[in-house]
């Protein structure tokens, strides 16, 4: 049918041209006899009346000649078209040839996805707060059945696609955060991460926590861990099976999230809306979410060194670094951690431990007076410092790097006082630098005193560019403008980017949190500006078996802390009815309790020491912004003084 038609409309044109060749030969015989046209009977069988026969023989061989000539045009068309049709159909059943040979060689490669597509998590209303209670499907998923390991992550001959609807940039918790609330909000949302790193997103805190105190002599390579509550989980947000391949993001129903592995973004075109990746490739985009992190700080002492030294030197972030470091504790006699900090403290408590059966030494060294120096009032920083040596650990404090140079197999770590220490490694652990490389190519503002990606309320970088996570300096309306770098602040930044990249314009006032263990006895969470120098007001009291991070993800079920929250122990607080202790009368000991931070008399940060599960209550006190005569009365809301 199609045949005909095209022949049809390849014809029309030779007949109109007959039709008109035929009128205007009538009419110059008409305009010859000089009036109308009449054709008498008795001519008709031997020609037209007025002298016209000579015309009409030219008339009559055109006429044919044109027949002819369209029939054989028709005849070549109809056989070039029927040979095209021959072929395309033999290149059809070749290929369906082909696919069927591929799929009997590899079966599982079109096996479903674990978690379907088609069932997302419910989508928060647009009038409702940020809250932790929503984030924890961010924070914690489905949990992966499946064992996951770097090799198989996005394979390296996967096609890359030309366009994504949702573009974001990153493969950390703030990405898949994101990810989860775009997909919640706009079912059949097509979303590319693009990540550097070869893994698909997972989360970093169990990195210095709970990997370290496995059993199993094979975790670095299942990644998978026991929480305190003795539950094992993975750290991958997801198995491979709930994401989608690259190269089938464009024709997916459904749409999903697909993870572009070992991929960086180089350059970015804010104008043209597209990204340039390492090996060339450019991706464009409709939206697109900066959630770059940070890379791990570096000391100048280290950086001037020579080759031995950065070999023996590991900035710990990935999990490359995770499984690197955890084979030098296996093998190496000393470690040197610099660094008092988070990071730094977490790492030296769980080698501490190692060093008990292995005889590995662990020194760990920095500038302050004390452990956590910077975030701890000095009393409390003391006693973490103790509690830090008896975890095994050689502590040196007030200690400034001069040099560090490599000679008969050893590290010679030369302090600025004249002390000189000898290792065999060392991991420096002094803190992160947001990754803001973006930010020139872009034409992004970065925070001249915090660093980041300077944003707006709803974490708008530009019109159709967001930024959350490490990288982003948002303005908050209590404390003003920061940059935190913790993973509750990436769950829950990720989660607002990822809805108002679908149209939720929401602003972020949301008071993030975070925690830190030294081991499973001793643990606290912190909220708000948590500074050593501010002026600190201290509330204790006896701990008990339950105030410890064990205990405390034993009651909740999980082992990420942030994951357990609920907005309704902060509705309606009920005080305790015991008396408050002040921290003179407590004489050392700091079993659990409350620290508030001030700043113009208006509590501006608060720790909770070994009190776990209370922090929506510090939240609202931060978030009230109001001047209290009575601490201890505040901390009566705690319930710190119940058995």
């Amino acid at each position: 049918m199609l045949t005909c038609r095209s022949v049809w409309r390849k014809l029309t044109p030779l007949a109109r041209a007959s039709s008109t060749l035929c009128r205007q030969n009538v009419r110059r015989a008409g305009f010859n006899n000089g009036r109308s046209v009449r054709v008498q009977t008795a001519h008709m069988s031997t020609g037209p009346a007025g002298g016209g026969g000579r015309q009409t023989q030219i008339y009559v061989l055109l006429v044919g000649a044109a027949a002819v000539g369209g029939g054989i045009y028709a005849y070549q068309t109809v056989k070039g078209d029927q040979q095209r049709y021959e072929e395309r159909m033999a290149q059809m059943l070749s290929r369906s040839q082909k696919a069927a040979e591929q799929e009997t060689a590899v079966p599982t490669q079109s096996e479903p996805p674990d978690v379907p597509e088609t069932e997302p998590e419910a989508a928060p209303s647009s009038e409702e707060p940020i809250s932790l209670a929503s984030d924890s499907e961010a924070a914690a998923p489905t949990e992966p059945t499946e064992p996951l390991s770097a090799v198989e992550s996005t394979p390296a001959s996967a096609k890359i696609p030309s366009h994504a609807p949702y573009l974001l940039i990153g493969g950390g918790t703030a990405s898949f955060a994101a990810a989860r609330s775009i997909r919640a909000r706009d079912p059949n949302a097509r979303v590319l991460i693009v990540t550097d790193e070869p893994d698909l997103p997972y989360m970093r805190p169990p990195l210095s926590k709970e990997l370290w105190f496995s059993d199993d002599s094979s975790v670095t390579e299942t990644l998978r861990f026991k929480q305190w509550n003795g539950k094992e989980r993975s750290i991958f947000f997801q198995p491979p099976s709930f994401y989608i391949q690259p190269e089938e993001l464009d024709s997916a129903e459904n749409g999903g999230v697909a993870v572009l592995t070992g991929k960086k973004v180089t350059h970015m075109d804010v104008r043209g809306n597209k990204v340039k990746l390492d090996d060339g490739t450019e991706i464009s985009y409709n939206k697109c979410l900066i959630a770059t992190g940070g890379v791990p700080r570096n000391l100048q002492a280290i950086e001037r060194a020579d080759e031995e030294v950065i070999k023996r030197t590991t900035l710990f972030r990935k999990i490359d670094d995770f499984k690197s470091l955890d084979n030098v504790s296996r093998n190496a006699k000393s470690i040197t951690i610099i660094g008092g900090g988070f990071m730094g403290s977490e790492l030296a408590c769980a080698l501490g431990r190692r060093s008990t059966e292995s005889g590995l030494e662990v020194v760990q060294m920095f500038p302050e007076k004390g452990n956590m120096g910077k975030v701890l009032p000095e009393y409390l920083s003391n006693w973490t410092t103790e509690k830090v040596k008896r975890e095994g650990v050689k502590v040196i404090k007030e200690a400034l790097v001069k040099s560090v140079t490599f000679k008969d197999d050893k590290l010679e770590i030369q302090l600025k006082d004249g002390r000189l220490v000898e290792t065999d490694h060392i991991v420096a652990a002094v803190g992160l630098e947001p990754n803001v490389d973006l930010a020139k190519s872009a034409g992004l503002e970065v925070d001249s005193d915090f660093g980041g990606f300077r944003v707006n309320a709803e974490l708008q970088a530009r019109s159709n560019i967001w930024v959350a996570g490490d990288a982003a300096c948002f303005y908050d309306i209590r404390l003003g403008r920061r940059r935190v770098e913790h993973h509750d602040h990436a769950v829950v930044s990720g989660r607002l980017a990822g809805e108002n990249m679908t149209g939720a314009n929401k602003p972020y006032w949301h008071q993030s949190m975070f925690w830190s263990d030294l081991g499973p006895d001793v643990g606290y969470e912190a909220i708000g500006i948590v500074d050593s120098s501010l002026p600190t007001v201290g509330v204790f009291a006896k701990a008990t078996a339950k105030d410890t991070p064990k205990a405390a993800t034993e009651k909740s079920g999980t082992g990420i802390r942030s994951e357990s929250e609920t907005e309704d122990t902060a509705v309606s607080p009920v005080a305790s009815t015991t008396p408050a202790a002040a921290v003179e009368q407590q004489r050392d000991n700091y079993g659990k309790g409350v620290i508030f931070y001030l700043r113009d008399k208006v509590v501006v940060g608060i720790i909770l020491w070994n009190v776990f599960n209370r922090m929506p209550i510090a939240r609202k006190i931060i978030k009230d912004g109001e001047e209290h005569a009575d601490l201890n009365e505040v901390a009566k809301l705690f319930n710190i003084h119940e058995d």
